[in-house]
């Protein structure tokens, strides 16, 4: 049973969303290139350090929910039912996040990574470290017993399925989709 967190905690957490919030309120309300990290601490009321204390960089202020993306996909792996087969797990993930990344409100900032060669960069790094992560996490599984090829091309390909359906006239056909290529993919490299 986990422990709920301490109240330093959750000072921390709090003060992250703080930041985070202010960031993206001011990137869309003055654009991306012309808000300084200075301007978001200011804004928030903390140090220059203290954002940099919770963010690597000013990118990562609009991806602010990274790990948790990350995670999320490592344990539709790893924290599966021992009798659950992997693609179905990893298909509802995906289409739970792309709910989130699709949800109301969320085109201003789509647009705005969009328009942002920086934030392109950025993502597409990010997106290259969470397949590295859940192929790492396939290969770990002993049940799964497929190459390590297998793993990295089924890691990437369920990446490229949540980027697209994010960017899709209809998100959840499209990942749908794509998990049904990535099914016939998997089964086909079955030992």
């Amino acid at each position: 049973m986990t422990e709920p967190p301490g109240r330093r905690e959750r000072k921390k957490a709090a003060t992250r969303q703080k930041i985070a919030d202010t960031a993206l309120r001011l990137f869309l309300e003055r654009g991306y290139d012309a808000v300084g990290i200075r301007d978001v601490a200011a804004e928030s009321d903390v140090a220059v350090t203290t954002v940099f204390s919770h963010f690597a960089s000013k990118e990562a202020l609009v991806f602010e929910r990274d790990q948790d993306f990350e995670q999320r996909l490592t344990r539709a792996v790893t924290d599966r039912p021992p009798h659950e087969p992997l693609i179905p797990a990893l298909h509802r993930e995906v289409q739970a996040l792309v709910r989130h990344c699709t949800a109301e409100g969320s085109a201003p900032v789509r647009r705005m990574i969009e328009g942002s060669p920086a934030l392109r960069k950025y993502e597409e790094s990010m997106n290259l470290r969470h397949a590295q992560a859940l192929a790492a996490a396939l290969a770990a599984d002993p049940h799964l017993s497929r190459s390590a090829t297998a793993c990295r091309a089924t890691a990437r390909f369920t990446i490229d399925a949540y980027a697209l359906a994010c960017q899709a006239d209809d998100p959840g056909a499209t990942v749908d989709e794509v998990f049904r290529m990535i099914e016939a993919a998997w089964e086909a490299t079955a030992s």
